[in-house]
């Protein structure tokens, strides 16, 4: 139950017309009630007051002053100058808090007796909050019922288990989850936990006027009843279903009697179904009235003439000097692109590799000396490697490929024996 005084920088010519009553809320803003300020001192919003309380004192805080506070009293019809209003006593104290610390602590545990007081009674009720004063000397018992509930033999053995004064009070479902709060579907924290307080009753025709689909599960709250936000945009529906045609229900077409299914506010649009058929034909407000004056007249047309909602887009010229490319490369585009790559460079390698296998000769003659792989006459291998004359200038490219035939014997297999 949050509170913005956007009234609070706002200067005054008179300050001593400034309103003296404030809001103090009590258990986390559960609950609020209005007080007068009768001390000199001026209290700001967050301060925690001991205010008068049933034959004893309350320890609040401070929710609204000021101006804010006539505009709630204007708004729930109180008068400002009203005797009844209780008073503040003063700023709580550190002996205030510490009293009131002890006493909520003993709520949850007062909570689960008395239910299973409750229950052992056989009363068709259901315990939904313990409130004890800050002082306590009195507690407040909140409960749901759906019919009237003799619970005063229940006071009794709560007078009697607690040792303070009891205080029944009914309340309904709404109240209920804005006491406990949550998050509603919406992502948002509840309505009638933080700014809602005024309970309008929600039934299905608000719904059916917005078509939404009549789905309890999803259009009933925390609190088992219909969502307080389908009143919202309800005017809003209102209006503008005052400009599509009554009485358009059915309409008499050459293929049958069309039926109305639904209206599409946003697009002024009125969806039919003809018989033996599921296709849906979607006609705007003027062919509808255009179709019921003629069947009034006994005319009977041809078709619906339904709206075509996905008409031809024209191909849009593209300009020469910018093109999208965004979207238009794929992985599989890269991965061809890669393979193709990948084999362009094997087959390259390959034909380096038997380009340098005819080097060993001139003129595609193979290398003399190859019998004597060294080409020295002793044997022993040449001081450039090349397997051929001493003399003969290494050529780049690498080290020649023998092109002859294998050294040693014919017929026989060669050998990886070095001479």
């Amino acid at each position: 139950m949050n509170v913005y005084d956007w009234l609070a920088n706002l200067p005054f010519s008179d300050p001593e017309s400034g309103c003296r009553i404030i809001e103090v809320s009590f258990n986390q803003g559960s609950r609020k009630e209005f007080y007068r300020n009768a001390t000199p001192q001026a209290l700001i919003r967050g301060e925690m007051v001991s205010v008068e309380g049933v034959s004893g004192f309350d320890v609040g805080e401070v929710s609204m002053t000021g101006e804010m506070v006539r505009l709630q009293l204007k708004k729930k019809g109180v008068e400002e100058r009203n005797p009844d209003f209780k008073k503040v006593l003063r700023k709580a104290s550190d002996k205030d808090l510490e009293i009131m610390q002890q006493n909520k602590a003993r709520e949850k545990e007062a909570l689960i007796r008395s239910r299973a007081m409750a229950r052992k009674l056989k009363l068709d009720m259901k315990m939904s909050e313990v409130e004890i004063q800050a002082d306590g000397r009195k507690a407040t018992f909140f409960y749901i019922a759906d019919d009237r509930v003799d619970f005063r033999e229940l006071i009794k053995l709560y007078a009697g288990e607690f040792r303070l004064k009891v205080e029944m009070r009914q309340i309904g479902a709404r109240q209920e989850a804005a006491k406990v709060g949550g998050v509603g579907s919406c992502g948002r924290e509840l309505c009638c936990s933080t700014w809602l307080t005024d309970f309008k009753s929600v039934n299905t025709t608000a719904a059916r006027y917005q078509n939404l689909s009549i789905n309890q599960s999803k259009l009933s709250g925390q609190c088992g009843r219909l969502k307080c936000c389908l009143n919202y945009e309800l005017d809003t529906y209102l209006d503008a279903l005052q400009n599509f045609p009554d009485n358009a229900e059915t309409l008499q077409v050459a293929k049958g009697t069309a039926s109305l299914i639904k209206k599409d506010i946003f697009k002024n649009l009125m969806w039919y179904v003809l018989p033996d058929s599921n296709k849906q034909y979607p006609l705007t407000i003027e062919r509808v009235r255009k179709i019921r004056r003629e069947n009034m007249q006994n005319i009977i047309p041809e078709t619906l003439e339904p709206v075509d909602l996905n008409p031809a887009k024209p191909k849009e010229e593209v300009e020469s000097g910018f093109v999208d490319l965004v979207g238009q490369i794929s992985l599989k585009t890269l991965e061809k692109a890669d393979r193709k790559k990948k084999h362009g460079h094997h087959k390259h390698h390959t034909q380096h590799n038997a380009a340098g296998g005819n080097r060993g000769g001139r003129d595609g003659k193979p290398a003399e000396g190859n019998a004597n792989r060294g080409g020295q006459p002793d044997g022993r291998r040449g001081r450039d490697g090349n397997g051929g004359a001493g003399n003969e200038p290494k050529k780049p490219g690498g080290p020649p490929q023998r092109s002859g035939p294998p050294p040693g014997r014919p017929g026989t297999p060669p050998t990886n024996k070095k001479p």
